[in-house]
């Protein structure tokens, strides 16, 4: 039998190829069906991200041009070649355990992408679109992603600024912040995001303040918040637990004083400034007050370099067990049942050593 990927990725291919391409998780089950009886498929897992869409599947007879499985999910653009990328036998599997392992991801040792491929399995498990081979297969890779987790430290340390930001209030607040309140003044793109990545660990509340009444609204409603008047975030600051400040000011306009003043209100209940703004909104005296705790741009991005060159030190282990696991699972179903063709399942003795040496690429 034949085992295969085919697909496409944010290396490979830009959104507006992508995006074409995409399918609803609703969809899912449908759209892999479709693509398995018109491919003549044996078996099938389609899994479909904002960052990739992959057909993983297997078939017994020789069937059509891999290369254009895509095509059936979209009949145009066609020219795709420069963009996807198949595998075949051991590659595919490897390329499986690397993605649901977070290691083909934007972000390296991402966990999200592990959630989302184990949603499209039992999708096509449920619809009973997989068999023998791609259970085993697709089982066997969440067991390598536990391992990876458990041994290495890829997925450590946040390496987006909204993720650095998550990681100090959770510090600051013994990892529980379901009980405390956001407060975004200004509404920038990173301000939000840092916003979004504290909204998703279940903060209490959350204000929007802004110059722009009718952004101010459309954010707060957006995260499920209020909005605030810009000249009333004082005010708010003295119920927030968490202050993003993300706005085109020239310079300073939080000073010294005024959060003093706040922690008064606040009972000196700890607070955190996060001063995503350039130039820098919050006077840099600010961190010297006690219970204050004050980080600005630089401070993040800091974090997340050293983050990121963590995760980097720890890819060449996980590359190590993916090349093992994937070694005995073809093994082990070519003494079995024979179920996956010998060709082009040889182990490529230089690789590993190819991969130490581009760790730095990632």
């Amino acid at each position: 039998m034949k085992v295969f990927v085919v697909g496409m990725n944010h290396k490979t291919a830009p959104v507006e190829i992508r995006e074409r391409f995409a399918v609803n998780l609703a969809d899912l089950a449908a759209r892999a069906g479709h693509v398995k009886q018109s491919a003549g498929l044996d078996e099938i897992v389609l899994i479909s991200t904002c960052n990739r869409v992959e057909i993983y599947g297997a078939v017994t007879s020789e069937s059509g041009p891999t290369s254009l499985l895509l095509h059936t999910l979209c009949p145009e653009p066609r020219g795709l070649a420069p963009y996807t990328y198949i595998h075949e036998g051991f590659d595919a599997v490897r390329h499986l355990f690397r993605v649901a392992a977070g290691l083909d991801s934007m972000a390296l040792g991402e966990s999200e992408i592990t959630g989302q491929v184990k949603k499209a399995y039992e999708i096509a498990l449920h619809a009973k679109l997989t068999g023998a081979v791609m259970n085993r297969i697709f089982q066997k890779a969440f067991q390598v992603v536990k391992e990876i987790r458990t041994r290495t430290g890829i997925g450590r340390g946040a390496i987006s600024v909204g993720g650095v930001a998550v990681e100090l209030a959770e510090r600051i607040f013994l990892h529980d912040l379901s009980k405390q309140s956001i407060l975004i003044i200004g509404a920038g793109q990173m301000g939000e995001s840092c916003a979004r990545h504290l909204a998703k660990k279940g903060a209490r509340s959350i204000l929007v303040s802004n110059r722009s009444m009718d952004r101010a609204v459309e954010l707060a409603n957006e995260l499920g918040g209020r909005a605030v008047q810009f000249e009333d975030y004082l005010s708010a600051m003295a119920d927030a637990d968490i202050v993003v400040v993300s706005t085109g000011s020239p310079g300073t306009f939080l000073q010294r004083q005024q959060v003093e003043e706040v922690m008064v209100r606040r009972r000196n209940r700890p607070l955190i400034l996060i001063d995503i703004s350039v130039p820098r909104n919050i006077d840099a005296e600010v961190q010297h007050l006690h219970n204050v705790y004050l980080y600005n741009i630089d401070d993040l991005e800091a974090i997340v370099r050293e983050n990121a060159r963590n995760r980097e030190r720890e890819l060449v282990l996980c590359q190590q067990i993916i090349e093992t696991r994937t070694t005995e699972l073809i093994q082990k179903l070519n003494s079995e049942k024979g179920l996956i063709r010998e060709a082009g399942l040889q182990f490529q003795s230089g690789w590993l050593a190819h991969e130490a040496a581009v760790v730095s690429a990632y």
